[in-house]
Formats: C-alpha cells, structure tokens, sequence
C-alpha cells in the first residue's frame, strides 16, 4: 500500500486550469480518470488527511502510485478526453455501467443498395438506422410483422438474397405481399430505397402522414367500387394501428426526449432510460453499477450520460434528456451533448405535469431493478458462501456465522422506543425468527441503554430456553453478574420490583419446573413442543455464532457489556456504522474496513437494513395505536368485537359515557360486571378536548365520531406523526 505523500506533486506542478487525469498504480496500470475545472483544487483534494477522506477514496489514493494529468482550453474538451481515456483504459476505481441485458434494436441497414430491416444487438455501425433498443427481439419481429403489409421491405439475408437472384424465384414473403422481392427486380433500387426511407420515417413517429395518406386511398378505392383494393387498403392501416398501439402516448406533445432515473444504495446503482419518440416509448434500456467511487446522484447522472450518447451523433440524441439530478456544473455537459446533435439540447429535471409522472415511472423502473439485481445477487448459494467466509476472515471467528442476528433501535423523539431482532441463517432471511421488543426498563431517548436492555432480554431468555432443554446445569439460582438479576426456574426476575422479565411483545413467556406468573397480571405463561416443525428449537433457544448491532462503538459496547453480564463468551459481536459502512468490533479503537466489492459487506448490510425496516415498521405502528386509543382501550378484557357492538348501539363515546349500568346491559355480549367496569373506566378517564374546525375556529362538541377506539380530540393532531416521521431512527 503506497503513502499518497510520496507521489504527492509540489503545489507549484498542479496548473489551475481544466484537464484530465490519471491516477496509475506501481505496474503504471491506469487505475482511476477524472476532471476538473481546475486540476489544482481538484488534486489537493486527494491528499489530505487519509483519515478525512471516503473509504472508497482512500483505498484509490493508497492503491496509487503516481498521478499525472494532461491540461485542455475548456470544461467540454475535458469531458470528452475524460469519455475517451475511461473507454480506452477500462479504469478498476471508475464508475462502469454494464448491461443487464444485450439489447435488441430494429436496424434498418441504409447503407447498403437494397436496405434491409432486421434485428441487431452489440455496437453500432455507421449508415445504420437503429429504432428501440427493445426489451425482447421477438417484439421487435411482431412489429415487423406488422409493418411489412405497408412497406414490404427486404427482409432476408445476404445468402436469400443471392439464391433468389441467382434462380429468379423470389422467397416466400415475395409471394405473400410482405416483400417487394428487389431480389427478382420486382422493384427499382431507388423505389426499395423510399420505401425503407418511409419505414424509417414511420418508426421514428411520423405516422400521421401514411395513415392519411391510405384512408385517403381506401375512399377513393371504394368510390371506383375497387372494394378488393379498399379491403386490402383497410387491412393495411389496421396493421399499422395495431403497430402504433404497441407503444402507448405517454406524452401528448409528440415529444422526443429521453428519461434517466437513478436508484442507488451505497455500493451499487441501477440506471434506467425510456427511449420517447414522437409521444410513445420506443425503447427502453437499464445498467446497473457498482460504486467504486463515491459519487453523488449527479455524478452518475453524467457517467451514464457519457456511456449513453458517447458514441452517438445527431438524431440519436434527443432535443430532450430528462434527469433526476443535474451534473455539477451542468452547462458543459449540455454543451457536449449539443455538439453531439448538431442542435440545441435541453438537459433538466422536470418539475410538473405528464413528463414528472412518466419520470417516477422511470424511477420504479430503475428501483425494482436494483431490488431484483440485489435478490439475484443474494440467492446464489456460491455467494453466500462467500460473504460467510470474508465475514469469518474480517472479525477473526472460528467459523462462518452460519446464524446472524441483528438489533436495532428505532424510536421519534424518544417516544415509542422500541427494537427489532431478525435472523439470517446460511446468509438467508429467516421470518419465521424475527421478534420485536418495546423498551421498558426507562423512559426516554438512550441507544445505548436501549441496546443493552434488548440483548440482555432476548440473552437471558437463551439462558432460561436452554435449562429447560436440559443444557444448561449450572444451577437453578446463578445470579447474572453485575445486573442484581436472577434466574429462578427458568423466569427471569428483577429484584428491585419483583416482576417477571416478559416480553410482552412476543406472546411467549420463559417458565421452568415452576411455572412463571406475571406479577402485575397473574397471567401464566405458556407451554408447548420447544420444538418447530423441522426439528430445530423454538424462539431463543437456538443462539447465534455473530449478533450484530446497527451503531458504531458504543452500541458494540454495550451489546458486549450484556453478554459478558450474562457469562455468555462465545458469542461474537460486531457494528455496522451507516456513515462509512465500517464494522465495529468490541475494545478495537480503529473499525475494520471491508473492501467495497466485498461480499460480505453487502451482507452485513442487508442483515443491518432489514432490521431497520422491521423496527422502523414496528415503531410507526405503536405510534399509529397510540394516537388511535380511546378510553375504551383501557378497559381490561374488552375485546374489538365488544368495542364495536357499544359504539354500534350507543353511536358515540360521548353517549356511552352518559349511559347508566343498566343502558350498557342492553348491549348484546356485555354482562353486568363488564358494564360496571367500563363505566368506572369511562368516569375516571379525563374528558376529551373538544374538535376543532380549523377553517372557521368553531368548536364542535355536539357529537364525537363514531370512532371504536379514537378520541374526539384526535383530529387535532392526526397530522403530528407525518410531520415528525423524518426524525424517526
């Protein structure tokens, strides 16, 4: 690994002025290409502090051995050097597209004396015409199909064609009418030469004129009462609506442009582009990308730019490209691509109307195919295997972590604090194992605490799970150390209150030869097979090989303090740092730092994503019951079924706390003892703020909303959540 200092250029070297340049490793490999406005403020960039530099970047500058860089008169002859030097050198820390797919066009091949209409893929060739790309060829030939009833163009081969001059016997599509059949001079070079012109002109959305054009001659042909030739005519125009139809207006203005959406995560990107011609989508096309440098949504906006049209010239780009983020600085860029047409090019975003709509199709385009390319990437069993080992070689463990689980805290505010743990095993999600916690043992904001509490509920549960099985005999009464806890029986118990540790959330309760009995509720816990269906023990009977936990040092502190707590020490543990995606490990001052294409790391981030969305998802949940719940919530024993009946009869809670006893026995389903205890409740529930009517400031307190478990005051701040979801963690 090179010291960025020892092939660091003197101050005075670097001009300040645009250019290109090339970073090179010790075997002069060109390893990276970029440019700059000014080389000088650019390239100071590379040598600072490496502690202050992205990882990514860090490891380019460390791989370097040199750097040199060639000086250009503007910003727009930087950027094509920049498009030619990454093409010719192929550099390994350069953003690449790659095809997901070799993409179908329909060619029209004008350069040759008899044009033909086939299906091509790969590079493209001078005096071609190409219309698409296509999803798939065989759409491409449908549409042919389809055409060739209107403009009968030569279809066939080099080979066909040749044969069938050679013998003066046309192929069979000269027969049917779906070839002019140039090969038996049938028609003139010239006329064959329109014709795919007009074929042209056609598939590039000038379709009006030839539908006018035939239903003009469909009318005259049934005025001369010619109706084989009018049919025939008919037959014709229905073809090529059936054509027209196969891509659908998207945009009213007969439009030409060109839509680009980005969907990225930290390591990759997928890039989609819808091809619009004349109002209709003619094609479309997706890369996807690993992100070998750190780059912003406008930087990869300009890479896919450059891979786009860097090899096409004049109708081939668009009037109109749109983007979902503008290249910085954009003019030289829309200057490059106005070279490129010959005529002025609009590169922007678009801000409203049928464009905008068409762009967030393209963006769930791009999205699901970053999601399909990340499932595809994720069920190879060769893969997986892989992410296991560079997992096991990076933190030091005996063997790959065939089991892994993650925890993360997820609260707003420091309300509704809660936790997630999901499982994967043989590098799978396994659903089956997720479990959910709310945060009990405090009130208030703290991760860390937060942490602590989880690992050591969901750990001593482990402990309890595995007495029970038999494994664990070191004694019934082994207090955990450090904690003031004890474990009786297989029920954890906290001393300072005399409550059973339960996790509520889960419906299971830990027992052991005794049965355990919540203190506040006398519920008793429940009993069955410790078994699942596939023989493998149930809910934390079964531990994990690495726990890791979404948060740096302190979260792997204290996730560790937990474990130690318990005299649990074969368990590994590990943090992923969202800022930098570094791994934590417990008492190690400095993080590990997994290569960006590492297997394992997209691992260790799929396992850390996951459970942010299942707590994120938990946490908005709580919170939607919280600002739902109304004093009947409160009322022990009463189920929604019950709930709906009184709100059903009664018409309002207001009504229903106005009622006697006797009122509420009316109720199907509520005996006398119930309707006792829901008017106690009702009466020591603290009246409701009245509704509100934000538009006039006229109280409304007449009725409340036929509501089972809302209140009247809520309302006035269902809108409260929505605008604190951005503060959510």
């Amino acid at each position: 690994m090179a010291d960025p200092s020892s092939y660091r250029p003197e101050p005075g070297q670097i001009p300040d002025s645009p250019g290109v340049y090339r970073f090179r490793d010790e075997h002069r490999r060109v390893i990276y290409v970029g440019k700059a406005k000014s080389l000088r403020q650019r390239l100071a960039n590379y040598f600072q502090d490496l502690a202050g530099l992205h990882p990514r970047t860090r490891t380019m500058v460390t791989t370097a051995a040199s750097v040199e860089w060639t000086v250009v008169s503007t910003e727009v002859e930087a950027l094509q050097l920049e498009y030619s030097w990454i093409k010719e050198y192929d550099p390994r820390f350069n953003v690449k597209y790659r095809d997901d797919k070799s993409y179908p066009y329909l060619a029209v091949t004008m350069n040759e004396e008899y044009p033909r209409v086939q299906v091509m893929r790969g590079h493209k060739k001078k005096g071609v015409r190409y219309f698409g790309p296509y999803a798939h060829a065989w759409a491409i030939r449908d549409t042919v199909d389809l055409l060739l009833r209107v403009f009968p163009v030569r279809t066939c081969s080099a080979g066909v064609f040749k044969n069938a001059s050679r013998t003066g016997r046309p192929c069979l599509l000269g027969y049917i009418g779906k070839c002019s059949a140039p090969c038996v001079s049938r028609i003139s070079p010239d006329d064959h030469w329109e014709l795919a012109d007009e074929f042209c002109d056609f598939m590039a959305g000038r379709t009006g004129t030839y539908l006018r054009r035939l239903e003009k001659q469909m009318a005259q042909a049934a005025e001369e009462m010619e109706y084989e030739r009018a049919a025939r005519l008919r037959d014709d125009i229905g073809a090529l609506k059936k054509a027209m139809e196969k891509s659908a207006v998207v945009l009213a203005d007969a439009t030409d442009a060109d839509l680009i959406a980005v969907a990225e995560d930290e390591l990759e990107a997928a890039v989609q582009i819808f091809h619009v011609r004349g109002g209709r989508v003619r094609g479309q096309r997706g890369w996807v990308t690993d992100k070998v440098e750190d780059v912003s949504t406008g930087a990869l906006v300009e890479h896919a730019l450059q891979q786009l049209y860097g090899e096409e010239r004049g109708d081939a780009v668009p009037k109109e490209v749109l983007v979902p983020a503008l290249p910085d600085p954009v003019e030289p860029v829309q200057e490059w691509l106005t070279g490129r047409r010959g005529s002025n090019v609009s590169l922007r975003i678009p801000q409203r109307g049928d464009k905008k709509d068409l762009m967030a199709t393209v963006a769930r385009n791009a999205q699901q195919a970053l999601v399909l390319h990340k499932t595809k990437r994720a069920s190879d069993l060769t893969t997986r295997s892989r992410a296991l080992e560079e997992i096991a070689e990076a933190l030091g463990l005996d063997s790959a972590p065939l089991r892994i689980e993650c925890y993360d805290i997820s609260h707003l505010q420091g309300d509704d604090v809660v936790a997630s743990m999901v499982v994967f095993e043989d590098g799978l999600q396994r659903k089956s194992e997720y479990r959910r916690f709310q945060i009990k043992g405090f009130e208030g904001q703290d991760d860390v605490r937060s942490m602590h509490e989880v690992i050591t509920r969901r750990f001593r549960r482990y402990l309890a799970e595995k007495e029970r099985t038999g494994e664990w005999t070191d004694g019934a009464d082994t207090a955990a150390a450090g904690t003031g806890t004890a474990v009786t029986d297989g029920a954890a118990v906290a001393e300072e209150t005399g409550t059973a540790l339960v996790d509520g959330a889960f419906g299971v309760r830990s027992g052991g030869s005794a049965a355990a009995v919540l203190a506040d509720t006398g519920e008793a816990p429940l009993t069955g097979s410790l078994k699942d269906d596939d023989g493998r023990p149930k809910r934390f009977a079964y531990p994990p090989q690495l726990v890791v936990v979404d948060g740096g040092q302190p979260q792997v502190a204290a996730a560790r303090r937990a474990l130690d707590e318990l005299g649990i020490d074969d368990i590994a543990v590990c943090g992923l740092a969202k800022r930098l995606e570094e791994v934590w490990l417990p008492d190690d001052d400095d993080p590990v730092v997994l290569p960006r294409s590492s297997e394992g790391l997209y691992l260790l981030q799929r396992v850390r994503d996951e459970a942010h969305r299942f707590a994120i998802t938990y946490q908005r949940t709580k919170r939607a019951k919280r600002f739902r719940a109304g004093p009947l919530d409160e009322v022990p024993g009463l189920g929604e079924t019950r709930k709906q009946a009184l709100i059903k009869h009664f018409g309002s809670v207001k009504r229903l706390r106005a009622a006697t006893v006797e009122q509420i026995c009316e109720v199907p389903g509520i005996g006398r003892k119930t309707a006792e205890t829901i008017a106690a409740a009702l009466a020591l529930a603290a009246p409701p703020a009245p509704a509100v009517n934000t538009a006039t400031g006229e109280i409304i307190d007449d009725e409340e909303p036929d509501d089972t478990t809302g209140s009247p005051g809520a309302p006035a701040t269902s809108g409260a959540p929505e605008e604190r979801r951005g503060q959510e963690t």
